[in-house]
């Protein structure tokens, strides 16, 4: 992927926001499931070079 991809959407309060990779790189974990929630500042995903 590269810079500024969109990585993940989320929702909260019924608002979707567009998660974007802060570099090129590949997705190697990601941390949460469909439905899960997120503490605030929580690592969503794992990204390598």
């Amino acid at each position: 992927m590269t810079a500024g991809q969109a990585l993940a959407v989320m929702e909260a309060m019924k608002m979707e926001h567009t998660i974007s990779a802060p570099r090129a790189g590949v997705v190697t974990e990601l941390l949460y499931a469909v439905g899960d929630q997120v503490a605030e500042g929580g690592e969503l995903l794992r990204l390598a070079e």
